[in-house]
C-alpha cells in the first residue's frame, strides 16, 4: 500500500530539499520527496508528493502541513490520489468534463454554474470520508 501525501499550494521557489528540511525539523520521516515541475521550463507547478514509510507517518505529515501558513497562503496536504491512466474514459452515466473558457479569463476555470461551493454549503452536506470527518472535527 502506498502512503503518499499530496502537498499543494506551494510557492514556486520551494524545492525538495526545503521540504526535507521542514520534515527533519519536525522529526518526520519521508522515503522520498518530489516537487512536480513543468517539463519544458523546469519551473515548479506548486505541488509535491511526499512518500511516507507508513500510515502513521503519513497522517503526521498531513497534520503538520495541512493549512500551514507560508508566504500569505495556506498549504494543503492530504493523501495522494492514485494517478488516472492516460486516455481513460469516464464511466457510463458520468457527467462530461467541465468546459473551459478562452475569453481572457482563467482557462482552468469551468464555465457555467456549479463553481466552488461556499464553506457553509460544503459543511451542510456533511463529511464524505474518514479524512473529511477528522478535518471537520478539527475545524
Amino acid at each position: 500500500m502506498s502512503y503518499t501525501v499530496f502537498l499543494g499550494n506551494l510557492p514556486l521557489w520551494v524545492t525538495a530539499d526545503d521540504i526535507k528540511s521542514w520534515l527533519a525539523a519536525d522529526n518526520l520521516v519521508a522515503d522520498n520527496v518530489k516537487v512536480i515541475r513543468n517539463p519544458e521550463t523546469q519551473e515548479s507547478k506548486g505541488f509535491a508528493f511526499i512518500e511516507a514509510p507508513n500510515q502513521e507517518e503519513m497522517n503526521s505529515i498531513i497534520r503538520r502541513f495541512d493549512r500551514a501558513p507560508l508566504e500569505e497562503r495556506l498549504l494543503r496536504a492530504n493523501p495522494a490520489q492514485p494517478p488516472k491512466p492516460k486516455g481513460a474514459k469516464t464511466p457510463a452515466g458520468a457527467p462530461p468534463a467541465a468546459k473551459t473558457t478562452d475569453r481572457g479569463g482563467d482557462a482552468r476555470r469551468p464555465t457555467g454554474g456549479g463553481g466552488v461551493k461556499s464553506g457553509k454549503a460544503r459543511r451542510a452536506q456533511g463529511p464524505q470520508s474518514a479524512f473529511a470527518e477528522e478535518l471537520a472535527k478539527a475545524l
